[in-house]
């Protein structure tokens, strides 16, 4: 394989593994700019492998990225500290209704509006865990990765990586009161990891294969803001507005909201909207996106 091919093949494997890569490293490390540095990390380590060496591309990359933020969680001496619980996280109180929740294929009481019930599932939850549980809970339990290939990333044996698994789930659980961690039915996590790459890659019709052809959309950008009054209808009018709005130049990444199937949007390594999804079955029905400065603010701070 002479250089031509080999800058060719490292562009595809950006072009496609890259947002899966941030969104897994992000989720270990609770960092947007950590996350994408690991990744840059990783394909500069893919481009010093001898050409031919790697086989699995995406696969290696998944491992190589989950071991440097293992050791990453592994090095850090000083903790953040955690002044609030996870159960003790919430929006700010939203007092405006969109316009979307009205509409016929909606039904309001499936609609996630931002009241004192919503709750974020945030970060400081995971990091209760030890680094080994943290990316074992992770790999497996929200991204579905085996657990054969899960036990190459950590160097333990499978039968300790189900254990990992378990006390992570337990401690997760414990630190909910008892409730359960919903963290995604699989075909949430399916749907989600084919909407971001498709942002990533501003490809619009991939973006309209996991949309409803009767998607709505709209945004709550706090009160007085009349740009947040309105929503957009059908798949190619919302597909159009995302992507201009979170195509290449943004970041994002999954994080449920209420139970919901969600991700966080960032711009230049800032927090710039929270993606809330109204699923139907295997499809994307609504995507309410929160703008609010206040409320980003606030997750800004819980995040950082």
């Amino acid at each position: 394989m002479d250089g031509g091919e080999g800058d060719k093949r490292i562009v595809q494997a950006w072009q496609a593994h890259r947002p899966y890569l941030v969104d897994l490293a992000f989720r270990m490390l609770g960092d947007i700019g950590a996350a994408e540095d690991v990744v840059q990390d990783a394909f500069s380590r893919l481009i010093r492998a001898m050409p031919g060496e790697i086989e699995d591309e995406r696969g290696w990359l998944i491992v190589v990225t989950s071991r440097l933020c293992l050791d990453q969680i592994r090095s850090a001496r000083v903790r953040r500290e955690r002044p609030h619980d996870a159960s003790e996280i919430e929006f700010v109180p939203s007092h405006t209704e969109p316009v979307a929740a009205k509409s016929a294929v909606a039904d309001p009481a499936d609609r996630i509006t931002l009241d004192d019930n919503v709750r974020l599932a945030l970060l400081v939850v995971l990091q209760r865990l030890n680094p080994s549980e943290r990316v074992v809970f992770v790999l497996h339990d929200i991204f579905q990765v085996p657990f054969d290939t899960v036990a190459q990333t950590v160097g333990r044996p499978t039968a300790t990586c189900r254990q990992l698994a378990r006390r992570a789930r337990q401690k997760i659980e414990a630190s909910q009161g008892g409730a359960h961690f919903d963290v995604g039915a699989a075909e949430h996590r399916l749907v989600t990891e084919k909407f971001i790459a498709a942002c990533a890659g501003g490809d619009l019709g991939a973006l309209l294969s996991v949309l409803a052809p009767d998607a709505w959309g709209d945004i709550d950008l706090g009160p007085g803001d009349p740009r947040g009054r309105g929503a957009a209808h059908g798949a190619e009018q919302v597909a159009r507005n995302l992507l201009r709005f979170w195509g290449p130049r943004a970041t994002l990444v999954s994080h449920p909201v209420g139970g919901a199937p969600a991700l966080l949007g960032f711009i230049d390594r800032r927090l710039a909207g929270v993606l809330v999804f109204t699923m139907r079955g295997e499809k994307i029905q609504g995507v309410h996106v929160i703008g609010d400065p206040r409320q980003l603010s606030f997750l800004s701070s819980q995040l950082g």
